[in-house]
């Protein structure tokens, strides 16, 4: 098996992302199965082309984003991209799209492809904080989880693919009193098991893991 892992350069400010650190920090040799670590660009248009790149050369079996959800407690792998553009602040190239579709010949959404909530319960067994999320915003997030799923769907059938958002770590929330984080170390634990839960589990598990809002 190999698995292509993206992960976005630094945004909004922010001197790390904590996605990419930890992609970084991944130890390819726990697993059977070749890791391919990929960085991307903060960019509308440009991330999804980069990734479709990676994908046509490498020719992966799974494609796993990473991104960072400044905010969030946990851990979150995402079930659903949507097929819209909604950029609160600009992208690293200053672009910011306010309600545009990502592709016009595109479903309305697409659902990941990867086993989200047996990836959530075994990051939880680890001993880290992880649940499944429904909404990976409108951001570049979503642009890119959406981005490799219509690629998926339109021209790399028997590929899986899908999103996992990560917190901040501490050094981005000296200034931001009162958010979470996560540690760097932490981060790469949760995403060392998510991949190995990739590889062990090629059907979903059915199993508790929505919320009410």
């Amino acid at each position: 098996m190999k698995i292509l892992i993206t992960a976005f350069d630094p945004f909004g400010g922010d001197k790390v992302n904590p996605a990419l650190e930890a992609v970084k920090k991944i130890n390819t040799d726990l697993f059977n199965a070749e890791i391919v670590k990929l960085e991307i660009p903060t960019v509308f248009g440009k991330s999804i082309e980069k990734v479709a790149a990676a994908i046509e050369a490498e020719k992966p079996d799974v494609v796993l984003c990473v991104g960072q959800a400044g905010g969030r407690f946990e851990v979150t792998p995402e079930r659903v991209a949507i097929n819209v553009d909604d950029a609160r602040i600009a992208d690293n190239e200053g672009n910011q799209p306010i309600d545009q579709p990502i592709f016009a010949d595109g479903e309305p959404a697409y659902f990941s492809m990867l086993p989200i909530k047996a990836i959530a319960q075994n990051i939880r067994a680890a001993g880290l904080p992880s649940t499944v999320s429904n909404t990976a915003g409108t951001f570049v997030c979503n642009h890119i989880m959406y981005g490799v799923l219509y690629h998926i769907h339109k021209h790399f059938p028997g590929i899986r693919g899908g999103f996992i958002h990560v917190p901040f770590i501490p050094e981005q929330v000296v200034t931001r009193p009162n958010t979470p984080a996560m540690s760097s170390d932490d981060i790469t634990r949760a995403l060392e098991v998510a991949v190995q839960t990739i590889i062990d589990t090629p059907v979903d598990i059915v199993a508790e893991g929505g919320k009410i809002h």
